[in-house]
């Protein structure tokens, strides 16, 4: 029996209506860019499987160091200890880092991240008797599953049952050069009228709502209007960080430090699961009491996993040297020059970039989960190529380490797409 007919026997896959869709294809192994199924027919990852493997698949610079740790320490409760690892993860994040970032908060994973730095917020007005408890969040924004980051999500293809069950949340919309004088209005009015805890979004970059991209200088607005209220700003970065942009983080391209970033994905090198809630000393300090119910009660059992900073310590590492640099920088300028091929093409509505992102709108209505969708996907993976478009978006996110023929190979698998679609 395949892999892929025992899978159907007991699991439940992610984001998946199984009636529909019961076929799941089985990947043996992954090495560098490359997926390799069960038949053994390879497929260039054009996604880092969700943004997590940006150094490549089973990199041996980060499975070495990996290695060396799970013979030295594999697992100790963080509540009441600590351990080298840890530290030194925290050293050398803080160097990488806003500035004002002085203190990390460790869980599991981006949405984890993210209820993390609600309860930050929350709590931090709590602890200083101002009580607020209105978030403010981007229309299509999206920071995960769990029930604070469902709150704060403006997808409902994925909230609708749940929406009953929300923290008290007020949207606007993602800030353009046509629209920034509404919302700047509607976020001052919601700023005065509302007991405002928090503003939260993905600092430049909205992933999965189709990696839709706005201007720095209007977030930067926003951002400063939320600080002269002392509403607590929380970017996102789960996505967005270590290098994907073109900077290490994407808040780095703003003029106004948020108060808290959350951290996730290609964190750990997509070795293993973590992430990181860092946050200002204003904030920590907040925390700091003799009463014992001002401190942070919220832990998770594998905070701080000392296998999980190895790997996260492996690929700052990585993400600092010359060769990863410069690998970012040909990335970029394919790109770019893939676009001017590309950007005038009759199926193609409109392009966008920043760093190695790179996405393009289909000029074809269809749904985010529609057929047209999954005819895509499977004809990218049939031409030996992981894309998974978001709706009638295709979007490109490949590992920093892949070759330029690799990277040439996704740009004639899209064109011959669009010729076929």
């Amino acid at each position: 029996m395949t892999l892929k007919e025992r899978d159907k026997k007991h699991l439940w896959h992610p984001l998946t209506q199984h009636k529909l869709h019961p076929e799941h294809i089985a990947i043996r192994k992954a090495k560098g860019v490359l997926l390799y199924d069960e038949e053994g027919k390879d497929y260039i990852d054009g996604i880092a499987s969700w943004y997590t493997c940006m150094y490549g698949h089973c990199n041996d610079y980060i499975t070495q160091k990996v290695s060396e740790q799970l013979q030295q320490l594999d697992h100790v409760v963080f509540a009441g200890f600590t351990h080298e690892p840890a530290v030194k993860l925290s050293e050398e994040l803080i160097k990488i880092l806003p500035d004002n970032q002085q203190k990390i908060f460790f869980s599991d994973n981006g949405s984890t991240s993210v209820d993390v730095a609600i309860k930050i917020a929350l709590q931090y007005h709590f602890n200083q008797g101002d009580k607020r408890s209105k978030i403010i969040a981007l229309e299509d924004g999206f920071h995960g599953d769990t029930f604070g980051a469902m709150s704060v999500s403006g997808l409902s293809v994925y909230n609708g049952p749940f929406e009953d069950f929300f923290i008290d949340v007020a949207r606007i919309p993602v800030p353009t050069s046509e629209n920034f004088n509404e919302v700047r209005v509607l976020f001052e009015k919601l700023v005065k009228e509302h007991q405002v805890a928090a503003f939260i979004y993905e600092p430049l970059v909205q992933g999965a709502a189709a990696m839709k991209m706005y201007d720095s200088e209007l977030l930067d607005e926003l951002l400063q209007i939320a600080q002269n209220n002392g509403v607590v700003t929380i970017a996102d970065e789960v996505m967005t960080g270590f290098g994907k942009t073109g900077k290490n983080f994407a808040s780095e391209y703003l003029q106004n430090n948020p108060d808290i970033i959350c951290l996730s994905k290609s964190l750990t090198a997509g070795l293993v699961p973590m992430a990181i809630t860092s946050c200002s000393e204003k904030i920590y300090n907040a925390f700091l009491s003799e009463e014992l119910g001002k401190g942070f009660f919220h832990g998770h059992t594998y905070s701080a996993n000392p296998v999980a900073c190895t790997a996260a310590l492996a690929g700052i590492e990585l993400l600092q040297t010359q060769e990863i640099k410069e690998n970012i920088q040909r990335i970029i300028i394919a790109h770019q020059q893939f676009d001017e091929k590309i950007k005038n093409h009759p199926k193609v509505k409109e392009t966008r970039q920043l760093g190695v992102i790179y996405a393009l709108d289909l000029n074809i209505e269809m749904e985010r989960y529609g057929n047209l969708r999954y005819q895509l996907f499977n004809f990218f993976m049939e031409h030996g190529v992981c894309l998974r478009p978001l709706g009638s978006t295709i979007y490109i996110l490949a590992p920093f380490v892949i070759a330029e023929e690799q990277l040439q190979k996704i740009y004639r698998t899209i064109e011959k797409a669009l010729d076929t679609f």
